[in-house]
């Protein structure tokens, strides 16, 4: 299981361009535990390039500690986590050199970017502006962490705490064994996604992996901006996973583009196949096919008219894909894009619920919920249907 850290960096220069230094602190994101720091005075030099420097710095000294480990930047430079998050050019010619090398620290994937207000990023500003003392008396910044150690004066500040139910569990023990009274290590979240409406989603029609593939509708489309937006502010999304229906590519790859991340596409996460029913609503369907219907109402292992696919089918497809995506993302937090019954499966597994709670949850267009998966194969329910973000 991969090692995880948060690097806070700063930098600040006394004139801008002026005398210039930066700060960088690795954390343990469990404990708040400092395991590294780094600073240094630059000489002269803008409040940009000791930003950059301070990332650089902080990035190298979490690699010196696991070179494998995945990496939660936060920074108070806006500029900085927009750029090194692919959302603004970098134009200056000054920053481009420096941006490439910090994208070259970790591979892609293994590092996310996330601003933070001033007053939540003292460590790194302290350490920055401790450098540029150090300078100013002509000396060498000294660390008071070694690597991989704790504080040897005061107490290290904790992380900020998350904000919302889409971050990583504080508790790292199932509900099973005494709510916290095991540490099983990081659970694996899964942020489940569905994708953002279509044309046939207002009509309340039947849309599975057996009809037309619709894409997404221009309503859909700002839905998925509107959700990208959101997970980049939250900043927890280490990896993205989509069905391979178009109206989830769509949502994924806007919402990849947002946070600097590649889709991979997972044909166990694909909705139904509804057969017949492709296209239709449940009055047109009840009225054509009601004793098809009453059967795949009354039972999981009945299928939709025409070779479709029953939910005890999609079960089993889905909870293949479940294991696989656990075992290689294990302790991480994933989006996973997809539709209404395989996100509703998903939850009724995790909570051992019976087939016929899947009709008794709402799904909204671009909704999130979160599960945790933990090592001793239990899993808690997090969030469900949440639109907040779409208001």
């Amino acid at each position: 299981m991969a090692r995880r850290f948060i690097v806070e960096a700063d930098g600040g220069s006394r004139g801008n361009p002026g005398p210039a230094g930066y700060g960088a602190a690795v954390l343990d994101p469990q404990t708040g535990e400092t395991l590294a720091e780094a600073a240094e005075y630059i000489g002269t030099a803008t409040n940009n390039v000791a930003e950059y420097k301070g990332l650089i710095a902080g990035l190298r000294a979490a690699s010196a500690l696991d070179p494998e480990a995945q990496v939660a930047v936060r920074m108070d430079s806006k500029l900085v986590i927009e750029q090194m998050s692919g959302r603004w050019k970098i134009k200056h010619p000054d920053m481009r050199p420096l941006a490439a090398e910090a994208k070259s620290v970790f591979p892609p994937g293994q590092v996310t970017y996330q601003w933070i207000p001033r007053e939540q990023n003292k460590h790194a500003d302290r350490l920055a502006n401790e450098a540029m003392d150090a300078g100013k008396r002509g000396e060498q910044w000294q660390p008071k962490v070694p690597p991989g150690g704790t504080l040897a004066t005061a107490a290290p500040e904790a992380p900020a705490p998350a904000d919302d139910a889409l971050a990583e569990p504080a508790a790292t023990a199932s509900p099973s064994v005494g709510w916290g009274s095991a540490d099983l290590g990081a659970p694996t979240t899964f942020v489940l996604l569905r994708h953002g409406e279509t044309p046939l989603t207002p009509e309340k029609r039947f849309s599975g992996s057996g009809g037309t593939d619709p894409v997404l509708s221009e309503i859909g489309r700002h839905q998925a901006e509107r959700v990208a937006s959101a997970l980049a502010a939250r900043g927890t999304i280490q990896a993205i996973v989509t069905s391979p229906l178009r109206r989830c590519r769509e949502t994924a790859d806007l919402v990849a583009a947002r946070l600097g991340l590649d889709a991979r596409v997972d044909e166990g996460l694909r909705e139904t196949d509804f057969g017949a029913w492709e296209g239709l609503t449940f009055a047109e369907v009840k009225e054509r096919y009601p004793d098809d219907l009453a059967a795949w109402l009354a039972s999981s292992k009945a299928a939709p008219t025409g070779g479709g696919e029953s939910f005890a089918a999609v079960a089993r497809r889905v909870a293949l894909s479940r294991d696989k995506l656990i075992a290689r993302y294990a302790g991480r937090t994933v989006l996973v894009v997809t539709h209404v019954t395989p996100i509703k499966t998903l939850v009724r597994l995790a909570l051992g619920a019976p087939p016929e709670s899947l009709f008794r949850m709402e799904l909204s267009a671009a909704s999130l919920s979160a599960l945790a998966y933990y090592g001793d194969g239990n899993a808690s329910l997090r969030l469900l249907n949440e639109t907040s973000h779409l208001r």
